[in-house]
């Protein structure tokens, strides 16, 4: 369920108009109550604005934490062409007016969201890599951490830094602002006979990924793996097949049926 009160799903239907309607069972409100919110397109994002006025209604002195592993927008942190929204301030300011007491988002996009938003803990890919179990093998045939862009190489050393690992590299891409396609991908570094991970916070179609592995195959990788906190996978993973031995997420929008565990692990976190 894309919606969970204290580890409880919510009830939740569309009019035939498209309006969303949710419910929920008033027990199972306690003084601290924990919304996890796993906000996948527009109808999930109403259903939280639903959920936490009909608690607040159950309870009015009830004290919300809000989890949402995957921040919506946030890849629209800044305007690039005139005419655009800034995406992120409007979801921001839809969370911001909750009024909830702590916000947890897990490896948002860029600092422009926690900017935006009030309360708020962040789970890095940091914290979730330090403590999963692919931390050993990464340390024990000392493999090399590959950021995809400029953009990402901050959260790739801090990665690096909590697991003792010595080298990260970088990689540099050309994007088009209008329309989103990469125009080209570079990568200078020494990785021959290397086992490798590309460590990044979204992926969407993969072609950003796809592109750096091309190149890291050239370059003699021996392994070559895919972190990604937020697997969207909007293509499937077969796409993905021929250039990665494998890819471990966190946080996926395949369904179950769409998850190889042979080829996709999940990462889990508790979120305390």
């Amino acid at each position: 369920m894309p919606i969970l009160v204290n580890n409880s799903p919510i009830k939740t239907f569309n009019f035939p108009a498209g309006e969303c309607h949710v419910s929920l069972s008033p027990e199972i409100i306690t003084a601290k109550t924990v919304i996890t919110a796993i906000l996948n397109n527009a109808n999930d994002i109403m259903a939280l604005l639903l959920t936490v006025d009909a608690i607040r209604r159950i309870l009015p002195t009830v004290s919300l934490e809000l989890i949402i592993p995957y921040f919506p927008y946030a890849r629209q942190d800044r305007v690039c062409n005139q005419g655009e929204a800034l995406s992120v301030k409007v979801m921001a300011d839809l969370i911001n007016n909750l009024k909830c007491d702590r916000i947890v988002i897990v490896d948002p996009h860029s600092d422009v969201t926690p900017a935006l938003l009030n309360n708020t803990h962040i789970i890095t890919q940091a914290d979730i890599l330090s403590q999963s179990c692919l931390k050993d093998e990464l340390l024990k045939d000392n493999w090399a951490l590959i950021a995809p862009d400029a953009g990402g190489e901050k959260k790739t050393q801090e990665v690096a830094k909590r697991l003792g690992l010595p080298d990260v590299f970088c990689a540099t891409k050309i994007r088009d602002t209008k329309t989103g396609k990469i125009l080209s991908t570079t990568f200078h570094h020494d990785v021959k006979g290397r086992k490798v991970l590309i460590v990044d916070d979204i992926c969407d179609g993969g072609k950003t990924f796809i592109e750096l592995s091309k190149l890291l195959q050239q370059k003699g990788a021996i392994k070559i793996c895919l972190y990604i906190t937020h697997g969207i996978f909007s293509k499937g993973l077969d796409l993905l097949r021929p250039y990665f031995n494998h890819i471990y997420s966190h946080h996926t929008m395949l369904s179950p049926q769409e998850q190889d565990r042979n080829f996709l692990t999940i990462l889990p976190f508790v979120y305390l």
